[in-house]
C-alpha cells in the first residue's frame, strides 16, 4: 500500500527475524500456546478437562482464524475475548474450557515477556558478533601508531587497534548488562485478575498448594523455571523500563563508535565500507559520505529518546494496574528492539569492512609528533650534559617558530630540523631520528590491546563457538 504511512523500521531498517518476533502471528500463536499449557496443566491436576479437548486445541494452535477474531472484536471491543471466541469456533469441544480461571494478562503479559526474551536473544547474538569483528580489527592494528585526541585536539599517540578496544569495552559493559537482564526474566505466571490467584483457588476448592503447582507446571511447559512471586494484574512495568534502558545503553555505545568513525573519515584515516557503485552525493560526485555510520547515529538517537517512555509508564501505574500502559507498550517496545536490531546490523556491516589508510595516519603523526617528542629529546640532551633550563627555553622558542610556520604559512612542521641544527642539544641527527620513531610513543597500547582481548573479550566469545553471522544492512 503506497497511499498510507509505512513504518520504515519494517520496510527499510529492521531484519525480518526481529520484525517477525513482534508480529501478530508470533503474538497470537503464543497466546494459543499459553491456553494449551494452562488447559494441559489443569487437566493433569484433575480439573474436568479432557485429553480430547486438549488435542483439539493443539490441532488449531497455528491456523489462526483472524477474520473471525477481527469481526468479533469490532462487536465486543476486547482483543483477548475475541480470540477466545475465534479459537472456540475452531475448537467447539474445547470452547468451554479455553482461558479457564485466567485474566487477559495471562496471555497478554506472559506473551510480552516471551517475545522480549526472544528479541533479547537476537540482540545478544548480534552484539557478540560485533565484538568479534572489532576483536579482529583490534588485533590487526594493535601496534599501528595513530594520533590520539582529547577535546578533539592532538594528544599523545595511541594505536588504531587500541582505539577499537575502547569501542569493544563499551559493548562488553552492555553485554554484562544484557546477561543481568536475561537472568531477571520470568513469566508473570498464573495470577488472576489482581494477582491474588483467587479464581484458581476457587477452581481447586481452596487448595493453595495446587494453585502453586499449577503455576509451576504452566511455566515449565513454556520453558521457564521462574515466575514473579507477586504481581498486580500485570507483571511489573519496571521490567519494561529495565529492558529499554538496556537497548538504550547498547545504542549509546554504537553511537559513540559511529561518531568516532565519522570524524576519522573526515580525517581520511579510517573509512566505513563504500560500494563500487555507491553514490555519495547527488551533486558532488566525488563525495564518500559515511552514510552507514550516520544511520547508526540517527537510529541510536531515536532509541535513546524512547527510554524515557517506559520509565514514565512504570512510575505512573495505579495500584494493581491501569490501561494507559497498553498503547504506549505497543509502540515503544517493538520499535526500540527493531531500531536497535537495525543499528547492530549496520554496526556489524561497518566493523566487518573498515578501511584504514596508514599513509594518511603517518602524515598526521609527522605533523604533530615533533611537539610530543621534545620532552624525550630534552631528557636525553640533559643526560649528555646539557643545561635543562637553557634547553627548555630553546625548545619553547623553536616550538613557537614551528607553530607559526604551520599555522600562518601553511608549511610543514620543522621543529625537529631546528633542534638538529642546534649544537646545544649535543645529539646527532640520527639519534634524534631514532627517538622520532612513532612506536616509541605508544606506551603500552599494543600490550593493553592483547591483554584486553585475552582477558575480557575472548572469555565472552568462547561461549558462542563459531560466529559466522554476516552484516545485514537494509536500505
Amino acid at each position: 500500500m503506497k497511499d498510507v504511512y509505512e513504518n520504515p523500521l519494517i520496510t527499510r531498517y529492521s531484519s525480518r527475524e526481529m520484525a517477525h518476533t513482534f508480529s501478530d502471528d508470533m503474538k497470537f500463536k503464543t497466546w494459543r500456546r499459553l491456553w494449551i499449557a494452562l488447559a494441559e496443566a489443569e487437566h493433569e491436576m484433575g480439573l474436568p478437562i479432557s485429553k480430547e479437548q486438549i488435542d483439539e486445541l493443539k490441532a488449531h494452535a497455528e491456523d489462526i482464524n483472524y477474520d473471525v477474531a477481527q469481526a468479533r472484536e469490532r462487536e465486543v471491543r476486547h482483543d483477548v475475548m475475541s480470540h477466545v471466541y475465534a479459537y472456540g469456533v475452531q475448537c467447539p469441544k474445547a470452547k468451554g474450557i479455553i482461558h479457564l480461571g485466567a485474566t487477559s494478562c495471562y496471555v497478554g503479559d506472559n506473551t510480552d515477556i516471551i517475545v522480549m526474551d526472544q528479541a533479547i536473544s537476537i540482540i545478544e547474538e548480534k552484539l557478540v558478533n560485533v565484538i568479534a569483528r572489532l576483536k579482529e580489527f583490534a588485533l590487526d592494528y594493535k601496534d599501528m601508531p595513530t594520533l590520539g585526541f582529547t577535546h578533539y585536539q592532538p594528544a599523545q599517540l595511541t594505536t588504531v587497534g587500541k582505539r577499537a578496544t575502547l569501542w569493544m569495552q563499551d559493548l562488553v559493559m552492555d553485554y554484562e548488562q544484557l546477561q543481568f537482564v536475561k537472568s531477571q526474566i520470568r513469566l508473570r505466571g498464573v495470577k488472576g485478575t489482581t494477582g491474588t490467584q483467587a479464581s484458581f483457588l476457587t477452581l481447586f476448592e481452596g487448595d493453595a498448594a495446587k494453585v502453586r503447582e499449577l503455576e509451576q507446571k504452566v511455566a515449565k511447559k513454556l520453558g521457564y523455571d521462574k515466575v514473579y512471586a507477586v504481581t498486580g494484574q500485570t507483571y511489573p512495568r519496571k521490567f519494561d523500563s529495565i529492558v529499554v534502558d538496556l537497548l538504550s545503553s547498547i545504542a549509546q555505545s554504537a553511537y559513540k563508535f559511529a561518531n568516532d568513525l565519522r570524524l576519522l573519515q573526515n580525517l581520511k584515516e579510517v573509512e566505513e565500507p563504500f560500494g563500487k557503485k555507491q553514490i555519495g552525493s547527488s551533486a558532488m560526485a566525488y563525495k564518500r559520505n559515511p552514510m552507514r555510520s550516520e544511520r547508526i547515529c540517527s537510529l541510536a538517537r531515536y532509541i535513546i529518546s524512547l527510554a524515557s517512555s517506559p520509565a514514565i509508564t512504570a512510575s505512573t501505574q495505579w495500584f494493581e494496574r491501569t490501561l494507559d500502559d497498553s498503547a504506549n507498550k505497543r509502540l515503544v517496545i517493538p520499535q526500540a528492539f527493531m531500531a536497535l536490531d537495525a543499528v547492530l546490523n549496520i554496526y556489524l556491516n561497518v566493523s566487518s569492512g573498515m578501511v584504514v589508510y596508514p599513509k594518511v595516519i603517518e602524515k598526521r603523526i609527522r605533523e604533530e609528533l615533533p611537539f610530543m617528542a621534545t620532552e624525550t629529546i630534552l631528557m636525553d640532551a640533559v643526560k649528555r650534559g646539557g643545561d635543562r633550563q637553557e634547553l627548555h627555553e630553546k625548545i619553547r622558542e623553536y616550538s613557537m617558530q614551528a607553530g607559526a610556520r604551520v599555522k600562518e604559512e601553511g608549511k610543514s612542521n620543522n621543529l625537529i630540523e631546528l633542534i638538529k641544527a642546534d649544537a646545544a642539544f649535543r645529539m646527532k641527527a640520527e639519534e634524534i631520528d631514532e627517538i622520532m620513531d612513532p612506536r616509541n610513543f605508544i606506551g603500552l597500547a599494543d600490550i593493553q590491546t592483547e591483554d584486553f582481548i585475552r582477558e575480557v573479550a575472548d572469555p565472552i566469545l568462547e561461549k558462542y563457538g563459531d560466529l559466522s553471522m554476516q552484516g545485514e544492512i537494509n536500505v
